[in-house]
């Protein structure tokens, strides 16, 4: 037995070794600038400029980082105001989607004015063609603790259901698919060992598909077989498509024919509680009604909370009265029950997949010590930076142009 640091065997690099470059999760500081939709979004963003005085600021929710009052710039690649937001009167800017904790797809306003760190060095590398993100989940011990490891195409808050948000880490440095968040060394020492190029993607596909929890941080055994290799990058490429649900022009999850959720019976007004038929496989949304829902896709877990339940709660929780998270729809909205269908086939079809994780924790490794005498560990500090991005102007607080 290696010695461990935190339980980790010391054989095996953490994620954080192999993608050096992380960033922490957003902060908002104020829950109603995220919503499942966009009209509710609007909805309190009328509200907000609709009030004056006093009464704007306390339905802003001022803290320290942020009032009505902060002077801020755009957020890179987002064309929103920079003038104070006590004297703003416009429009709302067009949400844009985003990853709110592990599978739950949401609507987010873009406006630095309204979030407290918003991490624009995530922002300046998005990229709806190329840029994919790594999130570390929370520790969760237990067989309820879920993936290690999630990955999306847009962007994520981290927040996890296990408490301690996990760290970002971009495929990419800089926007274009351009150099990857990986330590120096690491492609040219895979590809030597598998006899064949590895590209970026291959890494973090494997990352996806074999990363395991630990209290230090997820764990990425690297194996020693070209053939272990490449079944686990299959898998991961697989999981990964799955899981950004149609991006970069791919198909969206489905199930074979027979096997795909249908609405039995329509959710009308607000559903009361969520409950689940094992027996039937149908899935109860107060009077409504939704099957057939695979045991898998009901039981899966993420940092040690079921999903399902977790989606369902965030949506029908009630915002203190005279706030702006009160202002929600009226009613159930039909596209929220479309978001549940491909949600289940989501988590049905990830399930399946994750059987596959078996094979990859068997056979040799290549080991920490192997990277250390080829110099790809120690990672050097300046991989753990972020690259400069100059090749676009960012707008300034009232309207001013930001230096880079």
């Amino acid at each position: 037995m290696t010695a461990t640091r935190s339980g980790v065997p010391d054989a095996a690099p953490l994620l954080g070794e192999l993608m050096p470059w992380s960033v922490a999760p957003p902060r908002l500081g104020r829950d109603w600038v995220l919503a499942p939709d966009r009209r509710t979004l609007r909805a309190r963003w009328d509200a907000l400029v609709r009030a004056e005085g006093a009464r704007r600021e306390e339905l802003f929710g001022a803290t320290r980082a942020r009032t009505t009052r902060s002077a801020v710039a755009a957020l890179p690649g987002q064309r929103t105001g920079t003038g104070r937001l006590a004297r703003e009167s416009g429009p709302c800017p067009e949400p844009v989607r985003v990853l709110h904790g592990p599978f739950d797809e949401q609507w987010l306003i873009p406006d630095h004015r309204l979030i407290d760190a918003a991490r624009p060095e995530l922002w300046r590398v998005a990229d709806a063609s190329h840029q994919l993100f790594a999130v570390e989940q929370g520790y969760a011990p237990g067989p309820a603790a879920g993936p290690a490891l999630l990955v999306g195409a847009l962007l994520p808050d981290g927040r996890s259901p296990a408490g301690r948000p996990g760290r970002i880490r971009p495929l990419y440095r800089r926007p274009g698919g351009r150099e990857p968040n990986l330590a120096p060394g690491l492609l040219q020492l895979l590809s030597g060992r598998y006899g064949h190029e590895v590209a970026a993607g291959d890494v973090l596909a494997w990352a996806v598909a074999a990363a395991e929890a630990s209290p230090a941080g997820a764990v990425v055994p690297l194996p020693a077989s070209a053939e272990v290799w490449a079944a686990g990058v299959g898998l991961g490429r697989r999981m990964t498509a799955v899981r950004v649900r149609g991006a970069r022009g791919g198909e969206r999850p489905r199930l074979p024919g027979g096997r795909r959720p249908y609405v039995r019976s329509a959710v009308t007004a607000w559903p009361g509680a969520l409950r689940y038929d094992a027996e039937a496989e149908v899935l109860h949304l107060g009077e409504g009604r939704v099957s057939p829902v695979p045991a898998a896709a009901w039981d899966f877990h993420a940092g040690g909370v079921r999903v399902l339940e977790l989606w369902f709660e965030r949506r029908t929780a009630v915002g203190e009265p005279g706030t702006l998270e009160a202002i929600r729809p009226s009613a159930w909205p039909r596209e929220w029950t479309s978001d549940l269908l491909e949600l289940i086939t989501v988590l049905t079809l990830l399930a399946q997949l994750d059987a596959g994780r078996e094979e990859l924790r068997e056979g040799k490794r290549i080991t920490r010590d192997e990277l250390a005498e080829t110099g790809v560990l120690p990672v050097p500090d300046a991989a753990r930076r972020p690259a400069s991005v100059l090749d676009h102007q960012e707008e300034g607080p009232e309207g001013q142009f930001a230096l880079l």
